[in-house]
């Protein structure tokens, strides 16, 4: 069943969200000079078209934009985006500032017609906006779960998403719509474009930006690992829930950029020793005068779901320390396993997965790129409650316990080297050598 997961590892904005009941559309009244009442709603059912029409439809034309007859402080949020948008590497002048800016201006007179023709001009153009910065940029990752891969943002499902957050004020100013690690980069872009910071620095900068592009917003249920600081984050509800350090690939095995969905728990594991470890490591041991059982492994004959185990006189050690017979070997479950306690599975070609591990010591240094690629986790216990909504603890002893995940869970392993220091931008350095 998780036959592929043995192969790397040593000890080593959108969603969908359902909108609430709809509310009564708002009565507006018009300026005295103009004497009865107007409905909001109706003109902003006249002044809008297509997906944008849709989602208001949905809300009974309710605005978004719009408080008491006033348009709300996320109009001007909005327009210091669009104004900055070469930060995005994209252009300004894509979204008609000036007619927006003059559609808001007008809209300060309060007639209703008015009103709806700024709500709708601004909803269009947050939407092409998000739209644009959704779109993935030069940086790649491979999708192991394909519905994963990022998809055109329509204006519906984008609408629809701004409007579910009970306040729309802190959506707008935290860009609920993109991962912190871009708000974090986009705000360092600003700072070097100020400073005429260098071409090359720029240019890796960019890089970087188009890596947190194709992360989710924090209203996805989700996880981040970033293997060039050694950090795992995960979200929920439209914030960060927690953070802890984490060991990654070293730069001859690394932790590749990838996306997948954590499917299962399996507590008590065993440790499935990488051919070239068996060689390397074991076999050496074995012929100095150490017993498997000593070392608390034992060999098997196969890689099939039944597999038949050895007795000591069917090994011939020599010829697996040759590396002329490949043997498959397994590290018994307990404490003192490399794979610790618990480890999170996702499908992946890769062989990757995220699990708990008794080497404390290498979570305690500042570089820690030391596995065969697959995530070794500071508080495995942690992130398994919050997985689980249970504890990883079980009284059974039996090994490799199945347990699926209640939730599927995305999680995404990239690589931002950016970081931000009191002189502005700088750079971790690039162990994986994927910056230049």
């Amino acid at each position: 069943m998780f036959r592929g997961t043995q192969r790397r590892c040593a000890p080593l904005f959108l969603i969908g969200l359902a909108l609430g009941t709809p509310l009564a559309p708002p009565v507006l009244a018009a300026p005295a000079a103009q004497g009865a009442a107007i409905p909001l709603a109706g003109a902003i059912r006249e002044e809008a078209g297509g997906d944008v029409k849709r989602f208001y439809a949905a809300r009974n034309f309710k605005p978004l934009w719009l408080r008491a007859g006033k348009l709300g402080p996320e109009a001007v949020t909005l327009l210091g985006y669009l104004s900055t948008a070469s930060r995005d590497g994209l252009k300004s002048s894509s979204y008609d500032l000036e007619k927006l800016e003059a559609l808001i201006a007008r809209a300060r007179g309060g007639a209703p017609q008015d009103l709806a023709r700024a709500e709708v001009a601004l909803s269009t153009a947050f939407a092409r906006y998000v739209r644009d910065m959704r779109s993935p940029g030069a940086a790649k990752m491979d999708y192991a779960d394909k519905s994963l891969r990022p998809r055109k943002a329509d204006p519906e499902t984008v609408l629809r998403a701004a409007a579910f957050p009970k306040d729309f004020g802190a959506y707008m100013k935290n860009m609920g719509w993109m991962s912190e690690h871009y708000v974090r980069l986009r705000t360092l872009m600003g700072r070097a474009l100020a400073q005429g910071t260098s071409k090359d620095a720029m240019a890796r900068l960019r890089l970087n930006l188009d890596r947190a592009r194709l992360l989710p917003g924090p209203y996805t249920h989700h996880i981040v690992v970033d293997a060039s600081s050694g950090q795992l984050y995960y979200y929920d509800a439209g914030k960060r829930a927690g953070s802890m350090k984490v060991v990654v690939g070293a730069p001859e095995t690394q932790t590749p950029m990838l996306a997948g969905k954590l499917q299962w728990a399996i507590l008590n594991p065993y440790w499935n020793v990488p051919d070239y470890l068996a060689q390397k490591s074991i076999a050496p041991k074995v012929l100095a005068g150490r017993s498997l059982a000593s070392l608390r492994m034992e060999a098997l004959s196969d890689w099939g779901p039944n597999p038949r185990k050895l007795d000591a006189s069917e090994i011939d050690w020599p010829a697996v320390a040759a590396g002329d017979e490949v043997l498959r070997l397994r590290e018994l479950p307990g404490g003192a396993n490399s794979m610790g306690r618990v480890k999170f599975l996702f499908p992946n070609d890769e062989g990757i997965y995220l699990h708990d591990t008794p080497e404390r010591a290498l979570l305690k240094k500042t570089d820690r790129h030391f596995s065969n690629g697959c995530i070794r986790l500071e508080n495995a216990a942690v992130l398994g409650q919050w997985l689980l909504h249970r504890s990883i603890v079980t009284k059974s002893k039996a090994p490799e316990q199945a347990v699926a995940l209640p939730v599927e869970v995305p999680v995404y392993l990239t690589y931002i080297t950016a970081i931000t220091t009191d002189r502005g931008l700088a750079f971790r350095d690039d162990v994986y050598g994927r910056d230049s």
